[in-house]
């Protein structure tokens, strides 16, 4: 099974996502198949499959449906964090006007 944890450089670790572990319930016919297929090629120990198995399979299996899902996750938070360096620059740039201001 894959690990999952993420170290970076310096040596810390970002924690792992608790709903990757969480037992899934087939309440739909896709989710049913899907649940039975993953169980029957991983056979996991107490029976129960999850997110993390599910993504284990589909990334060895159907690397072409996953990749545009991560492309896309990975695009939109690189945007979202240039978004963010923008605003706290223009917050601190308001900050430092403002104490500027005040000492002058």
């Amino acid at each position: 099974m894959i690990e999952n944890d993420v170290v970076v450089e310096g040596g810390d670790e970002f924690d792992e996502n608790p709903d990757l572990l969480k037992t899934l319930e087939p309440d739909s016919e896709m989710k049913e198949w899907l649940i039975n297929y993953v169980g029957k090629k991983e056979q996991p120990e107490n029976g129960e499959v999850n997110i993390e198995m599910i993504l284990t399979v589909m990334a060895e299996e159907f690397p072409e449906f996953l990749l545009p899902l991560a492309e896309e996750n990975f695009v939109r938070g690189y945007q979202q964090a240039l978004l963010d360096v923008e605003e706290g620059r223009l917050a601190w740039e308001e900050e430092m006007a403002d104490r500027q201001e005040q000492s002058g």
